[in-house]
């Protein structure tokens, strides 16, 4: 007899199981199901840099938004930063900056945009190529 959901054993796969994956929690629970940006937001760059206030957040807050919180500490961090030191996904955790922006918890700043007249300097870009071959 096998231990698979369903088998007539559900409590030994669970306990196997369940135990060694530890709590679950649903990425849509999380965000409260929402899963887009608002059209006056646009969309958060990677490389967007999100930066607390200094407000005092309410008593209630969602601890992977508390986490956030405090992964900002007092400096400006990268989105692409906060994503990966918390372990969530980058649309999850542009979900729950955007709450604590309208919370004014935090300040977001995009990058700015990429133009053809506003390129980097080619002599600039061959200095840090040189330079990495040279490591």
């Amino acid at each position: 007899m096998t231990d698979r959901p369903g088998s007539g054993n559900d409590e030994a796969w669970t306990d196997r199981y369940d135990d060694a994956a530890g709590p679950l929690v649903r990425l849509y629970a999380m965000t409260s199901g929402r899963a887009r940006l608002p059209d006056a937001i646009g969309r958060l760059d990677l490389m967007a840099i999100v930066q607390p206030t200094g407000a005092q957040p309410p008593v209630f807050l969602p601890p992977e938004q508390r986490d956030l919180l405090a992964l900002c500490g007092d400096s400006a961090q990268p989105l692409a930063d906060l994503a990966s030191d918390s372990g969530l996904p980058v649309g999850v955790v542009r979900v729950l900056l955007v709450e604590l922006l309208a919370q004014d918890l935090v300040r977001i700043t995009q990058p700015a945009a990429r133009t053809p007249g506003n390129r980097p300097d080619v002599r600039l870009l061959r200095d840090v190529i040189n330079g990495l071959r040279a490591l």
